[in-house]
């Protein structure tokens, strides 16, 4: 029981980074650049 107890657990922190990553990306965020276009040379967006 207690190992589908932590599975379940792993699983929902699973999905809510991948949300999160997805929400990011759609944002013009990445995990490339960091969103800081002036370091990239502005072209962060078109990723």
């Amino acid at each position: 029981m207690g190992t589908w107890i932590v599975g379940a657990g792993l699983v929902c922190i699973i999905g809510f980074v991948i949300r999160s990553m997805i929400k990011d990306k759609k944002a013009g965020k990445s995990l490339q650049c960091g969103g800081d276009c002036k370091h990239c040379g502005g072209h962060c967006g078109q990723i």
